[in-house]
């Protein structure tokens, strides 16, 4: 039977967005509970958020480090089994650090730092101290991504070709953040968010998906970035060329101006045998095509799914016609995570293939090498850059 984790939560304060979802995610299957957080840089605002949370106000601290002094003078019985890190980019490495060296594991959000030198920082430390650590890569959760990927790495489609990953928003097309929106403002500051924009934000979701699908892994880059929007420091668009270590080459747009674009996140990936095409605003679908043959539609929920996927039917908890989205790919993350954690525990491997199947410190690397290469060639006169 599995025992109930103690979570805390960093950020996710009164107006935050992402914070709730994870919240809501992480509690969803009844495996976790979340018992304390530093929710919010100011005092006033994270207390407020505990007592929404019916938290102990014991439990709820003025800032991250009092949490862990908090949380380590209590029985290990009693403590945090696990931190979420939901705040913006730039705390993302103090805090993982500070919590990975106190003895707790960490979720954090996406990306993992804001530069190379501190992912590799906290690659080093995860290794050291034996912590598990995920990565809220939020699409890699989805079950049809994880069909994706099992239809792939079985060979249906083949030798991979080509892979085309697109993630078009539209919400920054004005200046919003000089409203004084609050997603908009860190988003758009670097000594927030970091030095990429789209690409930090959600150019980065687009790589990791495209790696996840095919295991294979991006080595080149040539790139072209562009802050369309008057003043502002960081990057809105992208369009980049990918050179995989196969020899696949890619395509990979992403945007926040695209006008009237939502999470338009969509993936077509090309075999010598067949395709598949997969669209997250429509996740419980994945379309498989071949030369000479009709399209096939597989359907979340139905059992063949998981009879090719396992790790897609361990995602499943609806039948079929019932959509399944967002909040139960991340919780099925928080589900992985959670599992490999009470495995940790009793000194037993994770399942490499199920329980252990979510983003890491390793993505996290490769998400930050990601990001610099980019920025690095579209500012040089290389025409591809090796991550």
């Amino acid at each position: 039977m599995r025992r109930k984790l103690k979570m805390g939560m960093l950020g996710g304060g009164p107006g935050a967005f992402i914070g709730e979802v994870h919240r809501k995610a992480a509690r969803m299957d009844g495996f976790v509970d979340i018992v304390a957080g530093a929710f919010d840089i100011d005092p006033v605002k994270s207390h407020q958020m505990g007592k929404e949370l019916n938290l102990d106000s014991s439990r709820v601290y003025d800032d991250y480090k009092k949490m862990i002094e908090g949380e380590l003078a209590m029985d290990k019985k009693d403590r945090i089994d696990f931190v979420s890190i939901t705040t913006p980019n730039n705390w993302h490495f103090p805090m993982a650090r500070d919590f990975l060296k106190a003895g707790f594991h960490v979720m954090c959000e996406k990306p993992m730092t804001i530069t190379v030198d501190e992912a590799l920082e906290l690659q080093k430390l995860v290794e050291e101290t034996g912590k598990v650590f995920g990565l809220m890569h939020t699409y890699t959760g989805y079950p049809m991504a994880k069909l994706g990927k099992d239809l792939i790495s079985k060979g249906e489609l083949g030798n991979i070709r080509k892979i085309v990953v697109r993630y078009p928003q539209g919400w920054l097309t004005d200046a919003l953040e000089k409203t004084g929106q609050m997603q908009a403002s860190w988003r758009t500051d670097p000594k927030q968010t970091g030095a990429g924009g789209s690409i930090g934000d959600i150019g980065i979701h687009a790589a990791n998906l495209a790696e996840y699908f095919t295991g294979l892994r991006i080595n080149e880059i040539s790139a072209d970035i562009t802050s369309f929007v008057e003043g502002r420091p960081v990057d809105d668009d992208a369009n980049i060329l990918l050179r995989f270590d196969s020899g696949a080459k890619g395509v990979l747009f992403c945007s926040q101006i695209s006008v009237g674009e939502e999470n338009d996140l969509a993936i077509w990936i090309y075999g010598t045998k067949k395709s598949l095409e997969w669209h997250q605003e429509e996740p419980n679908y994945l379309y498989v095509k071949e030369g000479n043959g009709p399209m096939q539609v597989w359907k979340r929920g139905n059992s063949y799914v998981a009879e090719m996927s396992e790790a897609a039917g361990r995602g499943t908890r609806l039948p079929s016609g019932h959509p399944e989205a967002l909040l139960e790919a991340i919780a099925n993350i928080y589900n992985n995570f959670g599992d490999t954690i009470r495995k940790r525990e009793d000194n037993l491997d994770a399942d490499e293939k199920l329980i252990s199947d979510f983003p890491n410190v390793d993505d996290g690397v490769r998400g930050m090498k990601f990001i610099d290469t980019v920025i690095k060639n579209s500012k040089g006169n290389e025409k591809w850059t090796s991550i």
